[in-house]
């Protein structure tokens, strides 16, 4: 499979082990032996950064009992006292949605500890990551209406600074390239990573590769493609990777890392290359 070591990256924290996008998700990838941790900034109504991913609360927290008349429930909607009112964990036990819970992988005891678990502001991720001696792929999205002329990236970037996290403990990702060249100008330092495969059958455009790494659906790459970029010193990551035979096939292909829901495979994995 080659000497280079390919990079495990946790999708939304080990979201197999624990609730997608909270620190207990991040202590779980941290624990099986993450690289890397990759995870979603949204904003609340009242200008606070917090990790989300999906654009309603609904699905991955209690919000349809908290609050029943505030649907679709869309977390820019809400102010984060609010926010805090929810139980960001307890779905996570009634869904086990990767059966980690029934096959054992999860213990009773651990998965009892996601009830009540809260969704994690930008803040307490990067000092969680920071003291941990780890790094974070910090994915920026487009937010939903009425924010979507906040800030983000300014924000973003304040944050890192006034926390003390340097270049080499975190990422920078995104579907919206135009954000991740306005980065480059103002901080050539930082790591970017462009994703791509926004679409889940339309083939990906390449050309012009603009970016050195690119974070792509594992179903659109192919292994001869990964080849080729590695060639012209291009890096590409691959998402989101769970299949066993998936991990050592791209393995073998020299991608540069893995974004998986189980990191936990992938180190074992890796172990016994």
């Amino acid at each position: 499979m080659g000497k280079t070591r390919i990079l495990n990256i946790a999708h939304r924290g080990a979201r197999s082990l624990a609730p997608e996008n909270t620190l207990a998700a991040a202590r779980a990838a941290l624990e099986v032996g993450a690289d890397i941790w990759e995870t979603d900034v949204g904003v609340t109504r009242d200008g606070v950064l917090i990790l989300f991913h999906n654009d309603s609360l609904n699905g991955t927290t209690d919000a349809q009992l908290v609050f029943p008349d505030r649907a679709p429930w869309i977390f820019t909607r809400f102010d984060f006292a609010e926010l805090q009112k929810l139980d960001a964990g307890s779905w996570f036990v009634r869904a086990d949605p990767f059966d980690q819970i029934k096959n054992g992988a999860v213990p009773a005891e651990r998965s009892a500890s996601y009830r009540g678990e809260k969704i994690p502001t930008l803040e307490e991720a990067l000092l969680f990551t920071r003291d941990a001696g780890w790094r974070i792929n910090i994915e920026l999205k487009q937010l939903p209406p009425p924010m979507e002329k906040f800030p983000v990236l300014e924000r973003v970037l304040s944050m890192i600074d006034r926390l003390g996290i340097g270049p080499e403990q975190f990422v920078l990702s995104s579907f919206k390239l135009d954000w991740l060249k306005q980065i480059h100008r103002l901080r050539s330092e930082i790591e970017l990573q462009a994703v791509v495969g926004f679409s889940k059958v339309k083939p990906i455009r390449w050309e012009p590769l603009e970016f050195e790494t690119y974070n792509a659906r594992y179903n659109l790459v192919k292994e001869a493609t990964i080849r080729t970029l590695s060639e012209k010193g291009v890096a590409i990551n691959v998402w989101a990777v769970n299949e066993e035979s998936d991990m050592r096939r791209f393995m073998s292909a020299g991608v540069a890392g893995i974004i998986t829901d189980f990191p936990q495979r992938l180190t074992r994995i890796r172990n016994e290359a």
